[in-house]
């Protein structure tokens, strides 16, 4: 398959990079400032022309989005713009005009996260967004097929700990490798409308 793969320079996009190139995919790895092709996806502009560069793809993967992580009271209306915007518009926005992009049995997988389910302290943006991406999943697979979409929804990964562990406290964390694996099940298996749980 030829798979557009959206964040592949960070943490869990290598992770979903290499297991998926060692399935024989091609992948093209999309990045904001570096990659095989440079797009800011929260402009759909950028998307459009993500896309026409891309060419024909059979998946779409996307293992990366910005959030806003601030207490309650301290956040603004432009900080749950922009975490709505980097979080959920642009995967929404992905799938909007990737589905005349992506082959007709092609599929999509988006990315939520565990905080949608399980809430931190100064992440009411970031648990906002991810309910909303995996909404729209189950929505979206409604009105897709023959294409398929699905979302992944990992806990933090053991790689990302020296960054992002103090946020999750008491939390589990996961090999980054376990969640390149739901990654794979998405986009290889035959599912739509799921949300992959990596816990």
């Amino acid at each position: 398959m030829r798979i557009l793969l959206v964040g592949a320079g960070g943490t869990l996009g290598g992770a979903v990079r290499a297991a998926l190139s060692g399935r024989g995919h091609e992948v093209i790895g999309v990045g904001r400032t570096g990659g095989d092709l440079i797009a800011d996806v929260t402009d759909p502009e950028a998307v459009a022309g993500l896309y026409a560069q891309a060419g024909p793809l059979d998946a779409v993967a996307v293992t990366a989005g910005d959030a806003v992580f601030k207490p309650l009271g301290d956040l603004t209306a432009d900080d749950f713009a922009a975490t709505f915007r980097g979080k959920a518009l642009s995967q929404l926005e992905l799938v909007r005009q990737g589905a005349s992009h992506v082959a007709g049995t092609g599929s999509f997988t988006l990315v939520s996260g565990v905080l949608s389910e399980e809430p931190i302290a100064a992440g009411a943006a970031a648990s906002a967004a991810n309910g909303a991406v995996e909404a729209f999943v189950r929505a979206a697979a409604i009105e897709l097929p023959p294409q398929r979409i699905n979302a992944v929804s990992p806990t933090v990964v053991e790689e990302s700990l020296p960054a992002y562990g103090p946020f999750f406290l008491g939390m589990e964390a996961v090999p980054v490798s376990r969640v390149a694996t739901a990654y794979v099940r998405s986009i290889e298996g035959a599912q739509t409308g799921q949300i992959y749980r990596v816990r």
